[in-house]
């Protein structure tokens, strides 16, 4: 059986790493079936979905449920994905937080602190598949 992924990664809070987004999604797709494959879409803009505020939460939460495990980019800051994340811990969802470290930046103290969170810094893309292998390679 696949395992099923549920990506995350910054809509509202920009949109600046969404190739990013693109490319982890296609290399979590060697290991499962990634359930929120269009957070790497090129038309997917800080706008966000014409779906409605509701219908996202309400899709969303059910991918979360379905998920075998929850992997998120969160070099961008984003509310969404802090909030999901939270709900993941308290659901006990296996979650994988990866983040790009730098000067300029620091990453939430919720987020590299819980101990419900694995975060994994990575400096590029490249070094994602001997990370991905290491943790979801049967």
């Amino acid at each position: 059986m696949r395992m099923k992924i549920y990506f995350a990664g910054s809509i509202s809070g920009g949109r600046q790493d969404q190739g990013i987004y693109a490319q982890i999604i296609e290399l979590l797709k060697q290991y499962g079936t990634v359930l929120s494959e269009h957070f790497g879409d090129v038309a997917l803009t800080s706008a966000g979905e014409t779906i409605g505020d509701r219908a996202i939460h309400d899709r969303d939460v059910a991918w979360i449920l379905e998920a075998d495990v929850i992997v998120a980019e969160v070099t961008t800051p984003s509310l969404g994905v802090g909030y999901e994340l939270g709900r993941c811990v308290a659901w006990g969802k296996r979650i994988v937080c990866l983040y790009r470290p730098s000067d300029s930046r620091r990453l939430s103290g919720m987020i590299a602190g819980s101990p419900g969170v694995r975060v994994i810094s990575y400096a590029a893309v490249g070094d994602l598949p001997a990370i991905f292998d290491e943790l979801f390679a049967h």
